[in-house]
């Protein structure tokens, strides 16, 4: 299934006590509409989801549902390391009227490949959205193999993933034994053209917040075949999408919007604010992005 070419895993505004800030919701998305995104990710890792309580993440689907008014899709970060948890919170997302859901490879306590499979495919029999898988070894310190990927994708709701590993002979293989329904998108915004070059679907990004236009002509170039005008673009586009990742993200790109005067606020506790120096390294990026 195709959500769309650039997805944006949206941070998630905090007011100055540190709360939910739903006022600030509403031009966020609006701002990230105009920008190219073609679908939201709501409480994902960008949007702090270790953070937000189950309550919270709730308000947020069901808030983010009713702003968006089916302009784009709207997926719900609902996975964790607990599968009865995941199954009560995939639920209720359902419920808010989401248009899919987002599932993260279960972190800390480290399954086995059959753990994994065993995790998703009980989340997917408790719901009748479709699925986007999510690897990202670099956090949950596991990587699903390719194999259980395979099987997985055979369950009729589980149709996508997003790949934030860098083993590109895993994506390869993938790509290759899964159906062409199946999408793979990057989860890691400096791999996007490389990804799509072997058969990915498109993104989910974070540096879409600041560069969502840039990043869609990018795309729009590779499958109209302008392949070198593509890779012109990446290398333009490569140091702030690195430079988002400076520091432990979202910090970085909660800075660049309230920067550009898209007001999100500041991170929860463990991240902290960006220091003087990192802010105007910040501000340099969007100075040289023009």
């Amino acid at each position: 299934m195709n959500f769309g070419q650039l997805l944006t895993a949206m941070v998630t505004p905090f007011s100055e006590s540190g709360e939910v800030d739903f006022y600030k919701i509403n031009p966020l998305i609006d701002y990230l509409l105009k920008n190219g995104t073609d679908g939201l990710i709501v409480a994902g890792t960008t949007g702090e989801s270790p953070t937000l309580t189950s309550a919270e993440k709730v308000h947020l689907f069901r808030h983010v549902v009713k702003v968006v008014n089916n302009r784009v899709p709207v997926i719900a970060g609902t996975g964790s390391n607990n599968t009865k948890d995941s199954i009560a919170l995939t639920k209720e997302a359902e419920a808010s009227g989401v248009d899919g859901i987002l599932l993260v490879t279960p972190y800390y306590n480290k399954p086995n490949q059959e753990g994994l499979f065993e995790h998703f495919s009980s989340v997917a029999q408790s719901t009748k959205l479709p699925i986007m898988l999510y690897n990202i070894p670099g956090r949950s310190v596991i990587n699903m193999d390719a194999e259980t990927v395979i099987k997985l994708s055979k369950i009729h709701n589980i149709v996508s993933i997003k790949e934030a590993g860098l083993n590109m002979d895993q994506l390869s293989e993938i790509v290759e034994r899964t159906n062409n329904d199946f999408s793979v998108y990057s989860g890691n915004d400096s791999m996007t053209l490389p990804m799509l070059s072997l058969g990915a679907t498109g993104v989910v990004s974070v540096a879409s917040h600041v560069i969502g236009n840039e990043m869609k002509k990018m795309i729009k170039l590779f499958f109209a075949g302008k392949v070198e005008d593509a890779a012109k673009l990446h290398h333009k586009l490569l140091p702030i999408m690195n430079g988002l990742f400076a520091v432990p993200s979202p910090t970085p790109v909660k800075t660049a919007l309230n920067l550009k005067g898209v007001e999100v606020g500041s991170v929860r506790l463990p991240l902290i604010p960006l220091s003087d120096s990192e802010t105007e390294n910040i501000k340099a990026l969007l100075k040289n992005i023009g």
